[in-house]
């Protein structure tokens, strides 16, 4: 009998006789001891344990010992009340299977041949799906205490701050560092959590012992991420400055650059381990027709969805959209079938919707998603909004989340069902490696054992993805890597490129490699620069906070050379993002920059006679976009850049420079004073700041500022509301 075949049995029957139970687990145990074959045993055990209920008591015993010879010793761990097993040698391989430093954690099959590797010489690179657990061994390197500096680099600051919360607990042995500005411990170790770009621009790491890398396959140039470079510089930095042991782990990976697991000592390890059942479920094929043709039948595909949504009752759900856009466009019109199609009534109370009414606006149509259990996650949301989001979808508060891609990569969540609504990303199609990155968002280890997938599109094809490592690699490779690299380590010294980068002068790489952005760009403004010097040096040197025409100047030369080749801005235009950093410079306030929004949008001759609800809606995503885009990240970083070219230029010259650094950290941090920064990267709404401000002295370290509000009793003392009160609770 074929393991889908009994799958389905498992899945439709209404009891398992034992004559059904004896062969299932025959079949399975078969499978098990096939190398070839052992997935297909896994998922039949995975359906009988979501469908436990169903199986006669009698042959309970004999399934209990599959779950064990299967591995599957954190649901042994999990179930123990209703999974016992009279197997000593089972026992003793379980006991075998428990973490050494992790206190009643089991490690599963797969899991304790991974944590062998990392305690012995090697390095490990990892390819395992999504539900596999691969971040439990990162915690138990980390309560090893083996290692007396360690970098964790992850793509986004919301896993960062997720990891930091997880790993708070081993604060007594490691400082943690989330900032830049933070000096590193000399009594005890240092647990760096950082961007790839913090790790470039951290001055004086100590010697680092160990890094980890998550989601590696953002090395590969292939995968069109604008932060590809800074994260090869950065592994480039760790592996090749100290010699650090390294994890890179990822998901859905085929292999990685030839000859690379050989020069570092690394194995590469690639398992479709799982203790989860992924099921597909085909809505396209049946509705094709129309789903092929959205202006014909323009609302048909939202009422399949809403319809499915509804017949799921408590489930929590995921709708993967191609934009935030969709994702809002989509949940408004939900939150209106909800109200018209069943009658459904608002329920939700969450203590984020007074904030926003109180911060934003009471008419952002997100209030009325949340009050019916619908949450949205994209890149342009506030980090503390995003991290309540799924904090309230994990607590189960929320019951649909409508995302972007971010899912993929920014969050740890998954739910019951994920639902493949849209097939692109922006405007490009989703490729075989995102569709599998969204898929592995179903179902959630320890918590469902079967997750659904429910494809609106046809899934794409399947393709492996091998992750080429650009500086190892080096055909092709960018100015922008190339620099970094030590020039015995470079493999073609007879390249244009190599002489363009050899001929800079040494002073002026060092500034460009410090840096990070466009090579050929930073030495473009160098250039205009030297020329602009005497006749505009007004507004090149300035200190503090800039004029108009100074930002005009600074933003002028960053926009037209450092942007990327193909770089999407869109909305935004060079004269738009002036005129908007220039005025939140002076309202600091982001209801200001809703507001300022939409009156421009609602002036705009092709927004007439559109929904000013939909108009509204529009004004303050692109707000936050802006706020979290261009204000927290890309203008800063400019700033900073523009900053040092400019004091390279004025002291040759024998000039004053100006000083930019101040208005780049508070345009980052949201112009909150200095030490309480910080709180900023904790995901504090900066309301919450602004009021500890005023009770906070100038003079305490920003490491010791949580112990402050802690100790003084803030958060009774300083008006907070409730909704603050939270965010900072879950830092303390």
């Amino acid at each position: 009998m074929k393991p889908a075949a009994i799958i389905k049995e498992i899945i439709n029957s209404k009891k398992i006789t034992i004559d059904s139970s004896f062969k299932y687990a025959q079949v399975c145990s078969k499978l098990l001891r096939d190398q070839h074959n052992a997935h297909d045993g896994r998922k039949i055990i995975i359906n009988i344990l979501d469908n436990w209920g169903k199986l006669n008591s009698e042959t309970k015993e004999i399934w209990a010992d599959l779950i064990e010879s299967a591995g599957f010793y954190p649901y042994l761990d999990k179930e123990k009340e209703k999974l016992r097993f009279a197997n000593t040698a089972g026992l003793i391989r379980r006991e075998f299977h428990k973490a050494d430093y992790l206190y009643q954690k089991y490690f599963h099959e797969e899991q304790k041949i991974l944590n062998d590797i990392l305690n012995s010489e090697k390095n490990l690179i990892v390819s395992a799906p999504t539900s596999f657990g691969k971040s439990l061994l990162i915690e138990e390197i980390v309560a090893s205490k083996k290692y007396k500096n360690i970098v964790v680099i992850q793509p986004t600051l919301a896993l960062l701050d997720e990891t930091r919360k997880k790993l708070n607990k081993y604060k007594d042995r490691y400082k943690i560092i989330i900032r830049t500005s933070q000096v590193a411990a000399e009594d005890k170790g240092n647990l760096f959590l950082l961007t790839a770009e913090r790790v470039m621009e951290y001055h004086n790491l100590p010697h680092i012992d160990f890094f980890v890398i998550d989601e590696f396959y953002k090395l590969s140039a292939k995968r069109d991420d604008e932060r590809c470079d800074i994260l090869n510089n950065a592994f480039n930095l760790l592996i090749t400055k100290f010699k650090s042991k390294f994890y890179l782990l990822g998901p859905n990976i085929a292999g990685i650059s030839e000859g690379f697991a050989e020069k570092y000592n690394a194995e590469f390890y690639k398992t479709a381990y799982s203790l989860v059942d992924i099921q597909e479920i085909d809505i396209y094929s049946q509705n094709k027709d129309k789903f092929d043709h959205p202006i014909k039948y323009k609302y048909y595909k939202e009422t399949v969805l809403f319809d499915l949504l509804v017949s799921f009752g408590q489930e929590q759900t995921i709708i993967y959209c191609s934009s935030p856009n969709r994702v809002r466009g989509i949940s408004g019109r939900f939150v209106k079938y909800l109200k018209k199609k069943i009658g459904a009534v608002k329920q939700s109370d969450l203590s984020i919707v007074q904030w926003i009414k109180e911060n934003v606006s009471e008419r952002w149509g997100f209030i009325n998603c949340l009050s019916y259990q619908i949450g949205l996650h994209d890149g342009a949301l506030q980090k503390h909004i995003t991290s309540s989001v799924i904090n309230y979808f994990n607590d189960g508060k929320l019951k649909y989340l409508f995302c972007t891609s971010t899912i993929i990569e920014g969050v740890n969540t998954s739910a019951k069902n994920v639902i493949y609504y849209d097939a692109t990303k922006g405007t490009k199609d989703l490729d075989y490696f995102d569709y599998s990155n969204i898929k592995g968002r179903s179902g959630r280890l320890m918590i469902h054992y079967v997750g659904r997938v429910f494809n609106f599109n046809h899934p794409p094809y399947k393709k492996d993805i091998v992750v080429d490592i650009p500086f190892f690699e080096q055909n092709p490779i960018k100015d922008e890597v190339l620099i970094h690299l030590e020039d015995k380590d470079i493999k073609d010294k007879t390249s244009n490129q190599y002489k363009f980068i050899a001929n800079i002068p040494e002073e002026e790489k060092a500034i460009i490699k410090r840096n990070g952005l466009l090579v050929k760009g930073q030495e473009e403004i160098l250039n205009i620069l030297k020329k602009d010097i005497n006749s505009q040096y007004e507004l090149i040197s300035w200190t503090g906070l800039p004029s108009y025409q100074q930002l005009y100047y600074l933003l002028s030369l960053a926009w037209n050379h450092l942007l990327k080749k193909g770089e999407t801005t869109k909305p935004m235009t060079l004269p738009k993002l002036i005129k908007v950093t220039f005025d939140y410079g002076n309202s600091k306030s982001i209801s200001e920059l809703v507001k300022n929004n939409y009156t421009y949008y609602n002036g705009l001759e092709k927004n007439k006679g559109r929904d000013s609800d939909e108009l509204y809606d529009e004004a303050v995503s692109d707000a936050f976009q802006i706020l979290r885009h261009w204000f927290h990240y890309k203008v800063p970083k400019w700033v900073n850049v523009m900053h040092e070219l400019q004091k390279y230029v004025c002291q040759k010259k024998g000039l004053n420079p100006g000083s930019y650094a101040f208005y780049a950290s508070q345009l980052e941090n949201d112009f909150v004073r200095q030490n309480l920064s910080i709180l900023v990267e904790y995901g504090i709404p900066k309301s919450a700041i602004d009021k500890l401000t005023k009770i906070i002295p100038n003079d305490i370290r920003e490491d010791d500022v949580m112990k402050n509000i802690k100790e003084k009793n803030l958060l009774v003392t300083s008006g907070l509301n409730r909704y603050e009160r939270e965010k900072i609770e879950e830092n303390l």
